[in-house]
Parts: C-alpha cells; sequence; structure tokens
C-alpha cells in the first residue's frame, strides 16, 4: 500500500495530485475502486484503512483530514492509525488530504503527532504562491500553457496574472479560454488577455458601485462581467477579493501594507492601491456583501436555486 499526504491552500494542485493517482487506476471499474470520506470518525477511519480492495486491481481512498489537526487523537488510537497504515492491502493507496481555505493565513501545526505520522509517507506541501511572487507565478503560466499546447507571450503572462492574480484554478481556466480564442495559431497575446480574461480592476468597479449605493450601474458592471464569465467564476472571484478587502480595511490601521501584503498574499504596492480605494468602504457592508455571497452560493450548490444569473444578481442587491 502507498500512501499520501497532501496539504495546503492551494486546492487545485491538491486536485492535480488526486488526478495523477486516478489515472492509474482501471477505468471500467472506477466506481468501486475510488471512495472519498470527509473526516471519518476513529472507528470508521481504522475499517476505511484495513479495507481489501475486491477483484478491481488497485484501489484509492481520498480521506479529507482537515478536523483531525483541531483534535487530539489518545496515544492508543495514534498507534492504531500508524499500525493501520503500516500494515494494510498493498493493493490499497491511502490519500490523505488537508485543504486549508485559501487567504486564511493558516499551516498545519507540524507538531502533532498525526501530521508527523503522515509526513513519512510521500507527503506534499501544496502552498499558494504569493501575488509578489510574480516569477513563480509566471513560471507556472508558462509551464501550465506549455502543456495545453498553447504559446503565450510574455507580455501577456504579466498582464494575465495582473488581471487574475494568484488562483491557480482561474489562470488555468483562463488559459483553456485564450487557447480556444487564438486557435489555430495558437499564441495568446496580451490584447487577447485584456479582451476576453476576467480583470480584478472590473470586479473592483464593479464593487465600488456597490459600496456606494448606485446599484443600477452595478448590475450593468455584472452584465459586462457575464459575457466573460460564468456567474459562480465571478462569485468565487469576488469572495477571495472580499476576505482580502475585509482583512485590509480591518487591519490597515494596525498593519503596515508590507504586513498586510504577507497576511494576504499580495504584492505590497496592490495593498497600498486597495487601501485607498476602500476608504468610502463601510467594513460592515462589506461583511454583509459576503454573507450574502456565501449564502447565494451554498443555495446553488445544494440544489435549492437553479436560476444562477438571478441568484447571485440578488446577493449583490440585498
Amino acid at each position: 500500500m502507498a500512501v499520501y499526504f497532501f496539504y495546503g491552500d492551494e486546492d487545485f494542485n491538491i486536485e492535480k495530485e488526486i488526478e495523477k493517482l486516478k489515472s492509474g487506476l482501471d477505468k471500467n471499474f472506477l466506481e468501486m475502486s475510488y471512495k472519498t470520506y470527509d473526516n471519518p470518525k476513529f472507528p470508521d477511519l481504522i475499517s476505511i484503512l484495513r479495507s481489501q480492495p475486491m477483484m478491481f486491481g488497485k484501489m484509492l481512498v481520498v480521506i479529507n483530514c482537515l478536523e483531525y489537526f483541531t483534535k487530539t487523537f489518545d496515544d492508543k488510537q495514534i498507534k492504531e492509525i500508524e499500525t493501520s497504515i503500516e500494515g494494510n492491502n498493498e493493493n490499497l493507496d491511502v490519500a490523505f488530504v488537508a485543504a486549508l481555505p485559501r487567504d486564511g493565513g493558516k499551516k498545519l501545526d507540524s507538531r502533532k503527532k498525526l501530521f508527523k505520522i503522515l509526513a513519512k509517507h510521500n507527503a506534499k506541501e501544496c502552498a499558494s504562491i504569493p501575488t509578489y511572487k510574480t516569477a513563480e507565478l509566471e513560471d507556472w503560466v508558462k509551464k501550465s500553457a506549455k502543456s495545453k499546447s498553447l504559446k503565450i507571450n510574455p507580455d501577456a503572462v504579466t498582464a494575465l496574472i495582473m488581471q487574475v492574480g494568484n488562483n491557480l484554478r482561474q489562470l488555468d481556466g483562463e488559459l483553456e479560454k485564450l487557447k480556444l480564442i487564438c486557435y489555430p495559431d495558437g499564441i495568446a497575446t496580451k490584447e487577447m488577455v485584456k479582451d476576453i480574461c476576467i480583470s480584478n480592476e472590473d470586479l473592483f468597479a464593479f464593487s465600488d458601485f456597490l459600496m456606494i449605493g448606485e446599484k443600477d450601474k452595478a448590475l450593468l458592471e455584472y452584465r459586462k462581467l457575464l459575457e466573460k464569465k460564468y456567474p459562480l467564476e465571478i462569485l468565487s472571484t469576488l469572495q477571495t477579493m472580499l476576505r482580502r478587502w475585509i482583512i485590509i480595511k480591518a487591519k490597515s490601521s494596525q498593519m503596515t501594507p508590507f504586513e498586510l501584503g504577507k497576511l494576504t498574499g499580495q504584492h505590497e504596492y496592490v495593498v497600498k492601491l486597495t487601501i485607498q480605494k476602500l476608504k468610502k468602504a463601510n467594513l460592515k457592508d462589506l461583511v454583509k456583501l459576503k454573507k450574502n455571497l456565501t449564502e447565494a452560493e451554498f443555495k446553488i450548490k445544494s440544489g435549492q436555486s437553479f436560476d444562477v444569473e438571478r441568484e447571485v444578481e440578488d446577493a449583490f442587491l440585498k
């Protein structure tokens, strides 16, 4: 049995690691050979680790275990987990996943006994790339573009990062769009990025209208964004931005732009601009908007709302 441990706040990279493992399974029996569990209780965890694969070859089990790091297993339980991991069936692969919230500034406690046990087995930290590490982000974009057989000009790479930020999932999605747009030449330009890729500045302009109560103009901006993005993508991007704005608005009087940049994963210059733009914004309004968006996202994803565009729109206007 192989055991893997993926942790960090870049869930896109964690998903990529899981996809690599899944690719080794027999596609004809994927429903039987691939299972996921969310923070199973201790007896269930032991039972899962001792699972015996059936007649379908390799089996992959993914255990989302973030909650395990907020509670304490006693020594006997830790020993049983360790024994179960080390003595399991050779045809069973187990991937422990601890996906942290983006922009939360948190890390797993490496002093915990469970962390030390899992860290012995193919452990990989999947951390988000801070926006201020532009060279690292540019390298990621170039490699991702190459994997899609997409050529992208250097100034287009810079423009893409400036517009989208450091969210790898969104960057990957924009690269997919660029690949379709620039067919058959296969070369993405700065102009293409500006034309089709969603801009954080566009979102900020949209939110500015919301903050000062000009909801008619906000609606117009939202509908412009819909030409480039699906509503849930807009919502997801705005949620990320709102988390940062709330932190900056709440702590700008106590922390320097550099400190806020480290906390939010942004360049110091971007933080300074954000502080200026947020001067007219009310912290309570930002928190209320984030609450409304969270409720809208839950309704959409839980199937309680089928008119996605309207649900997101209503959340903006409440």
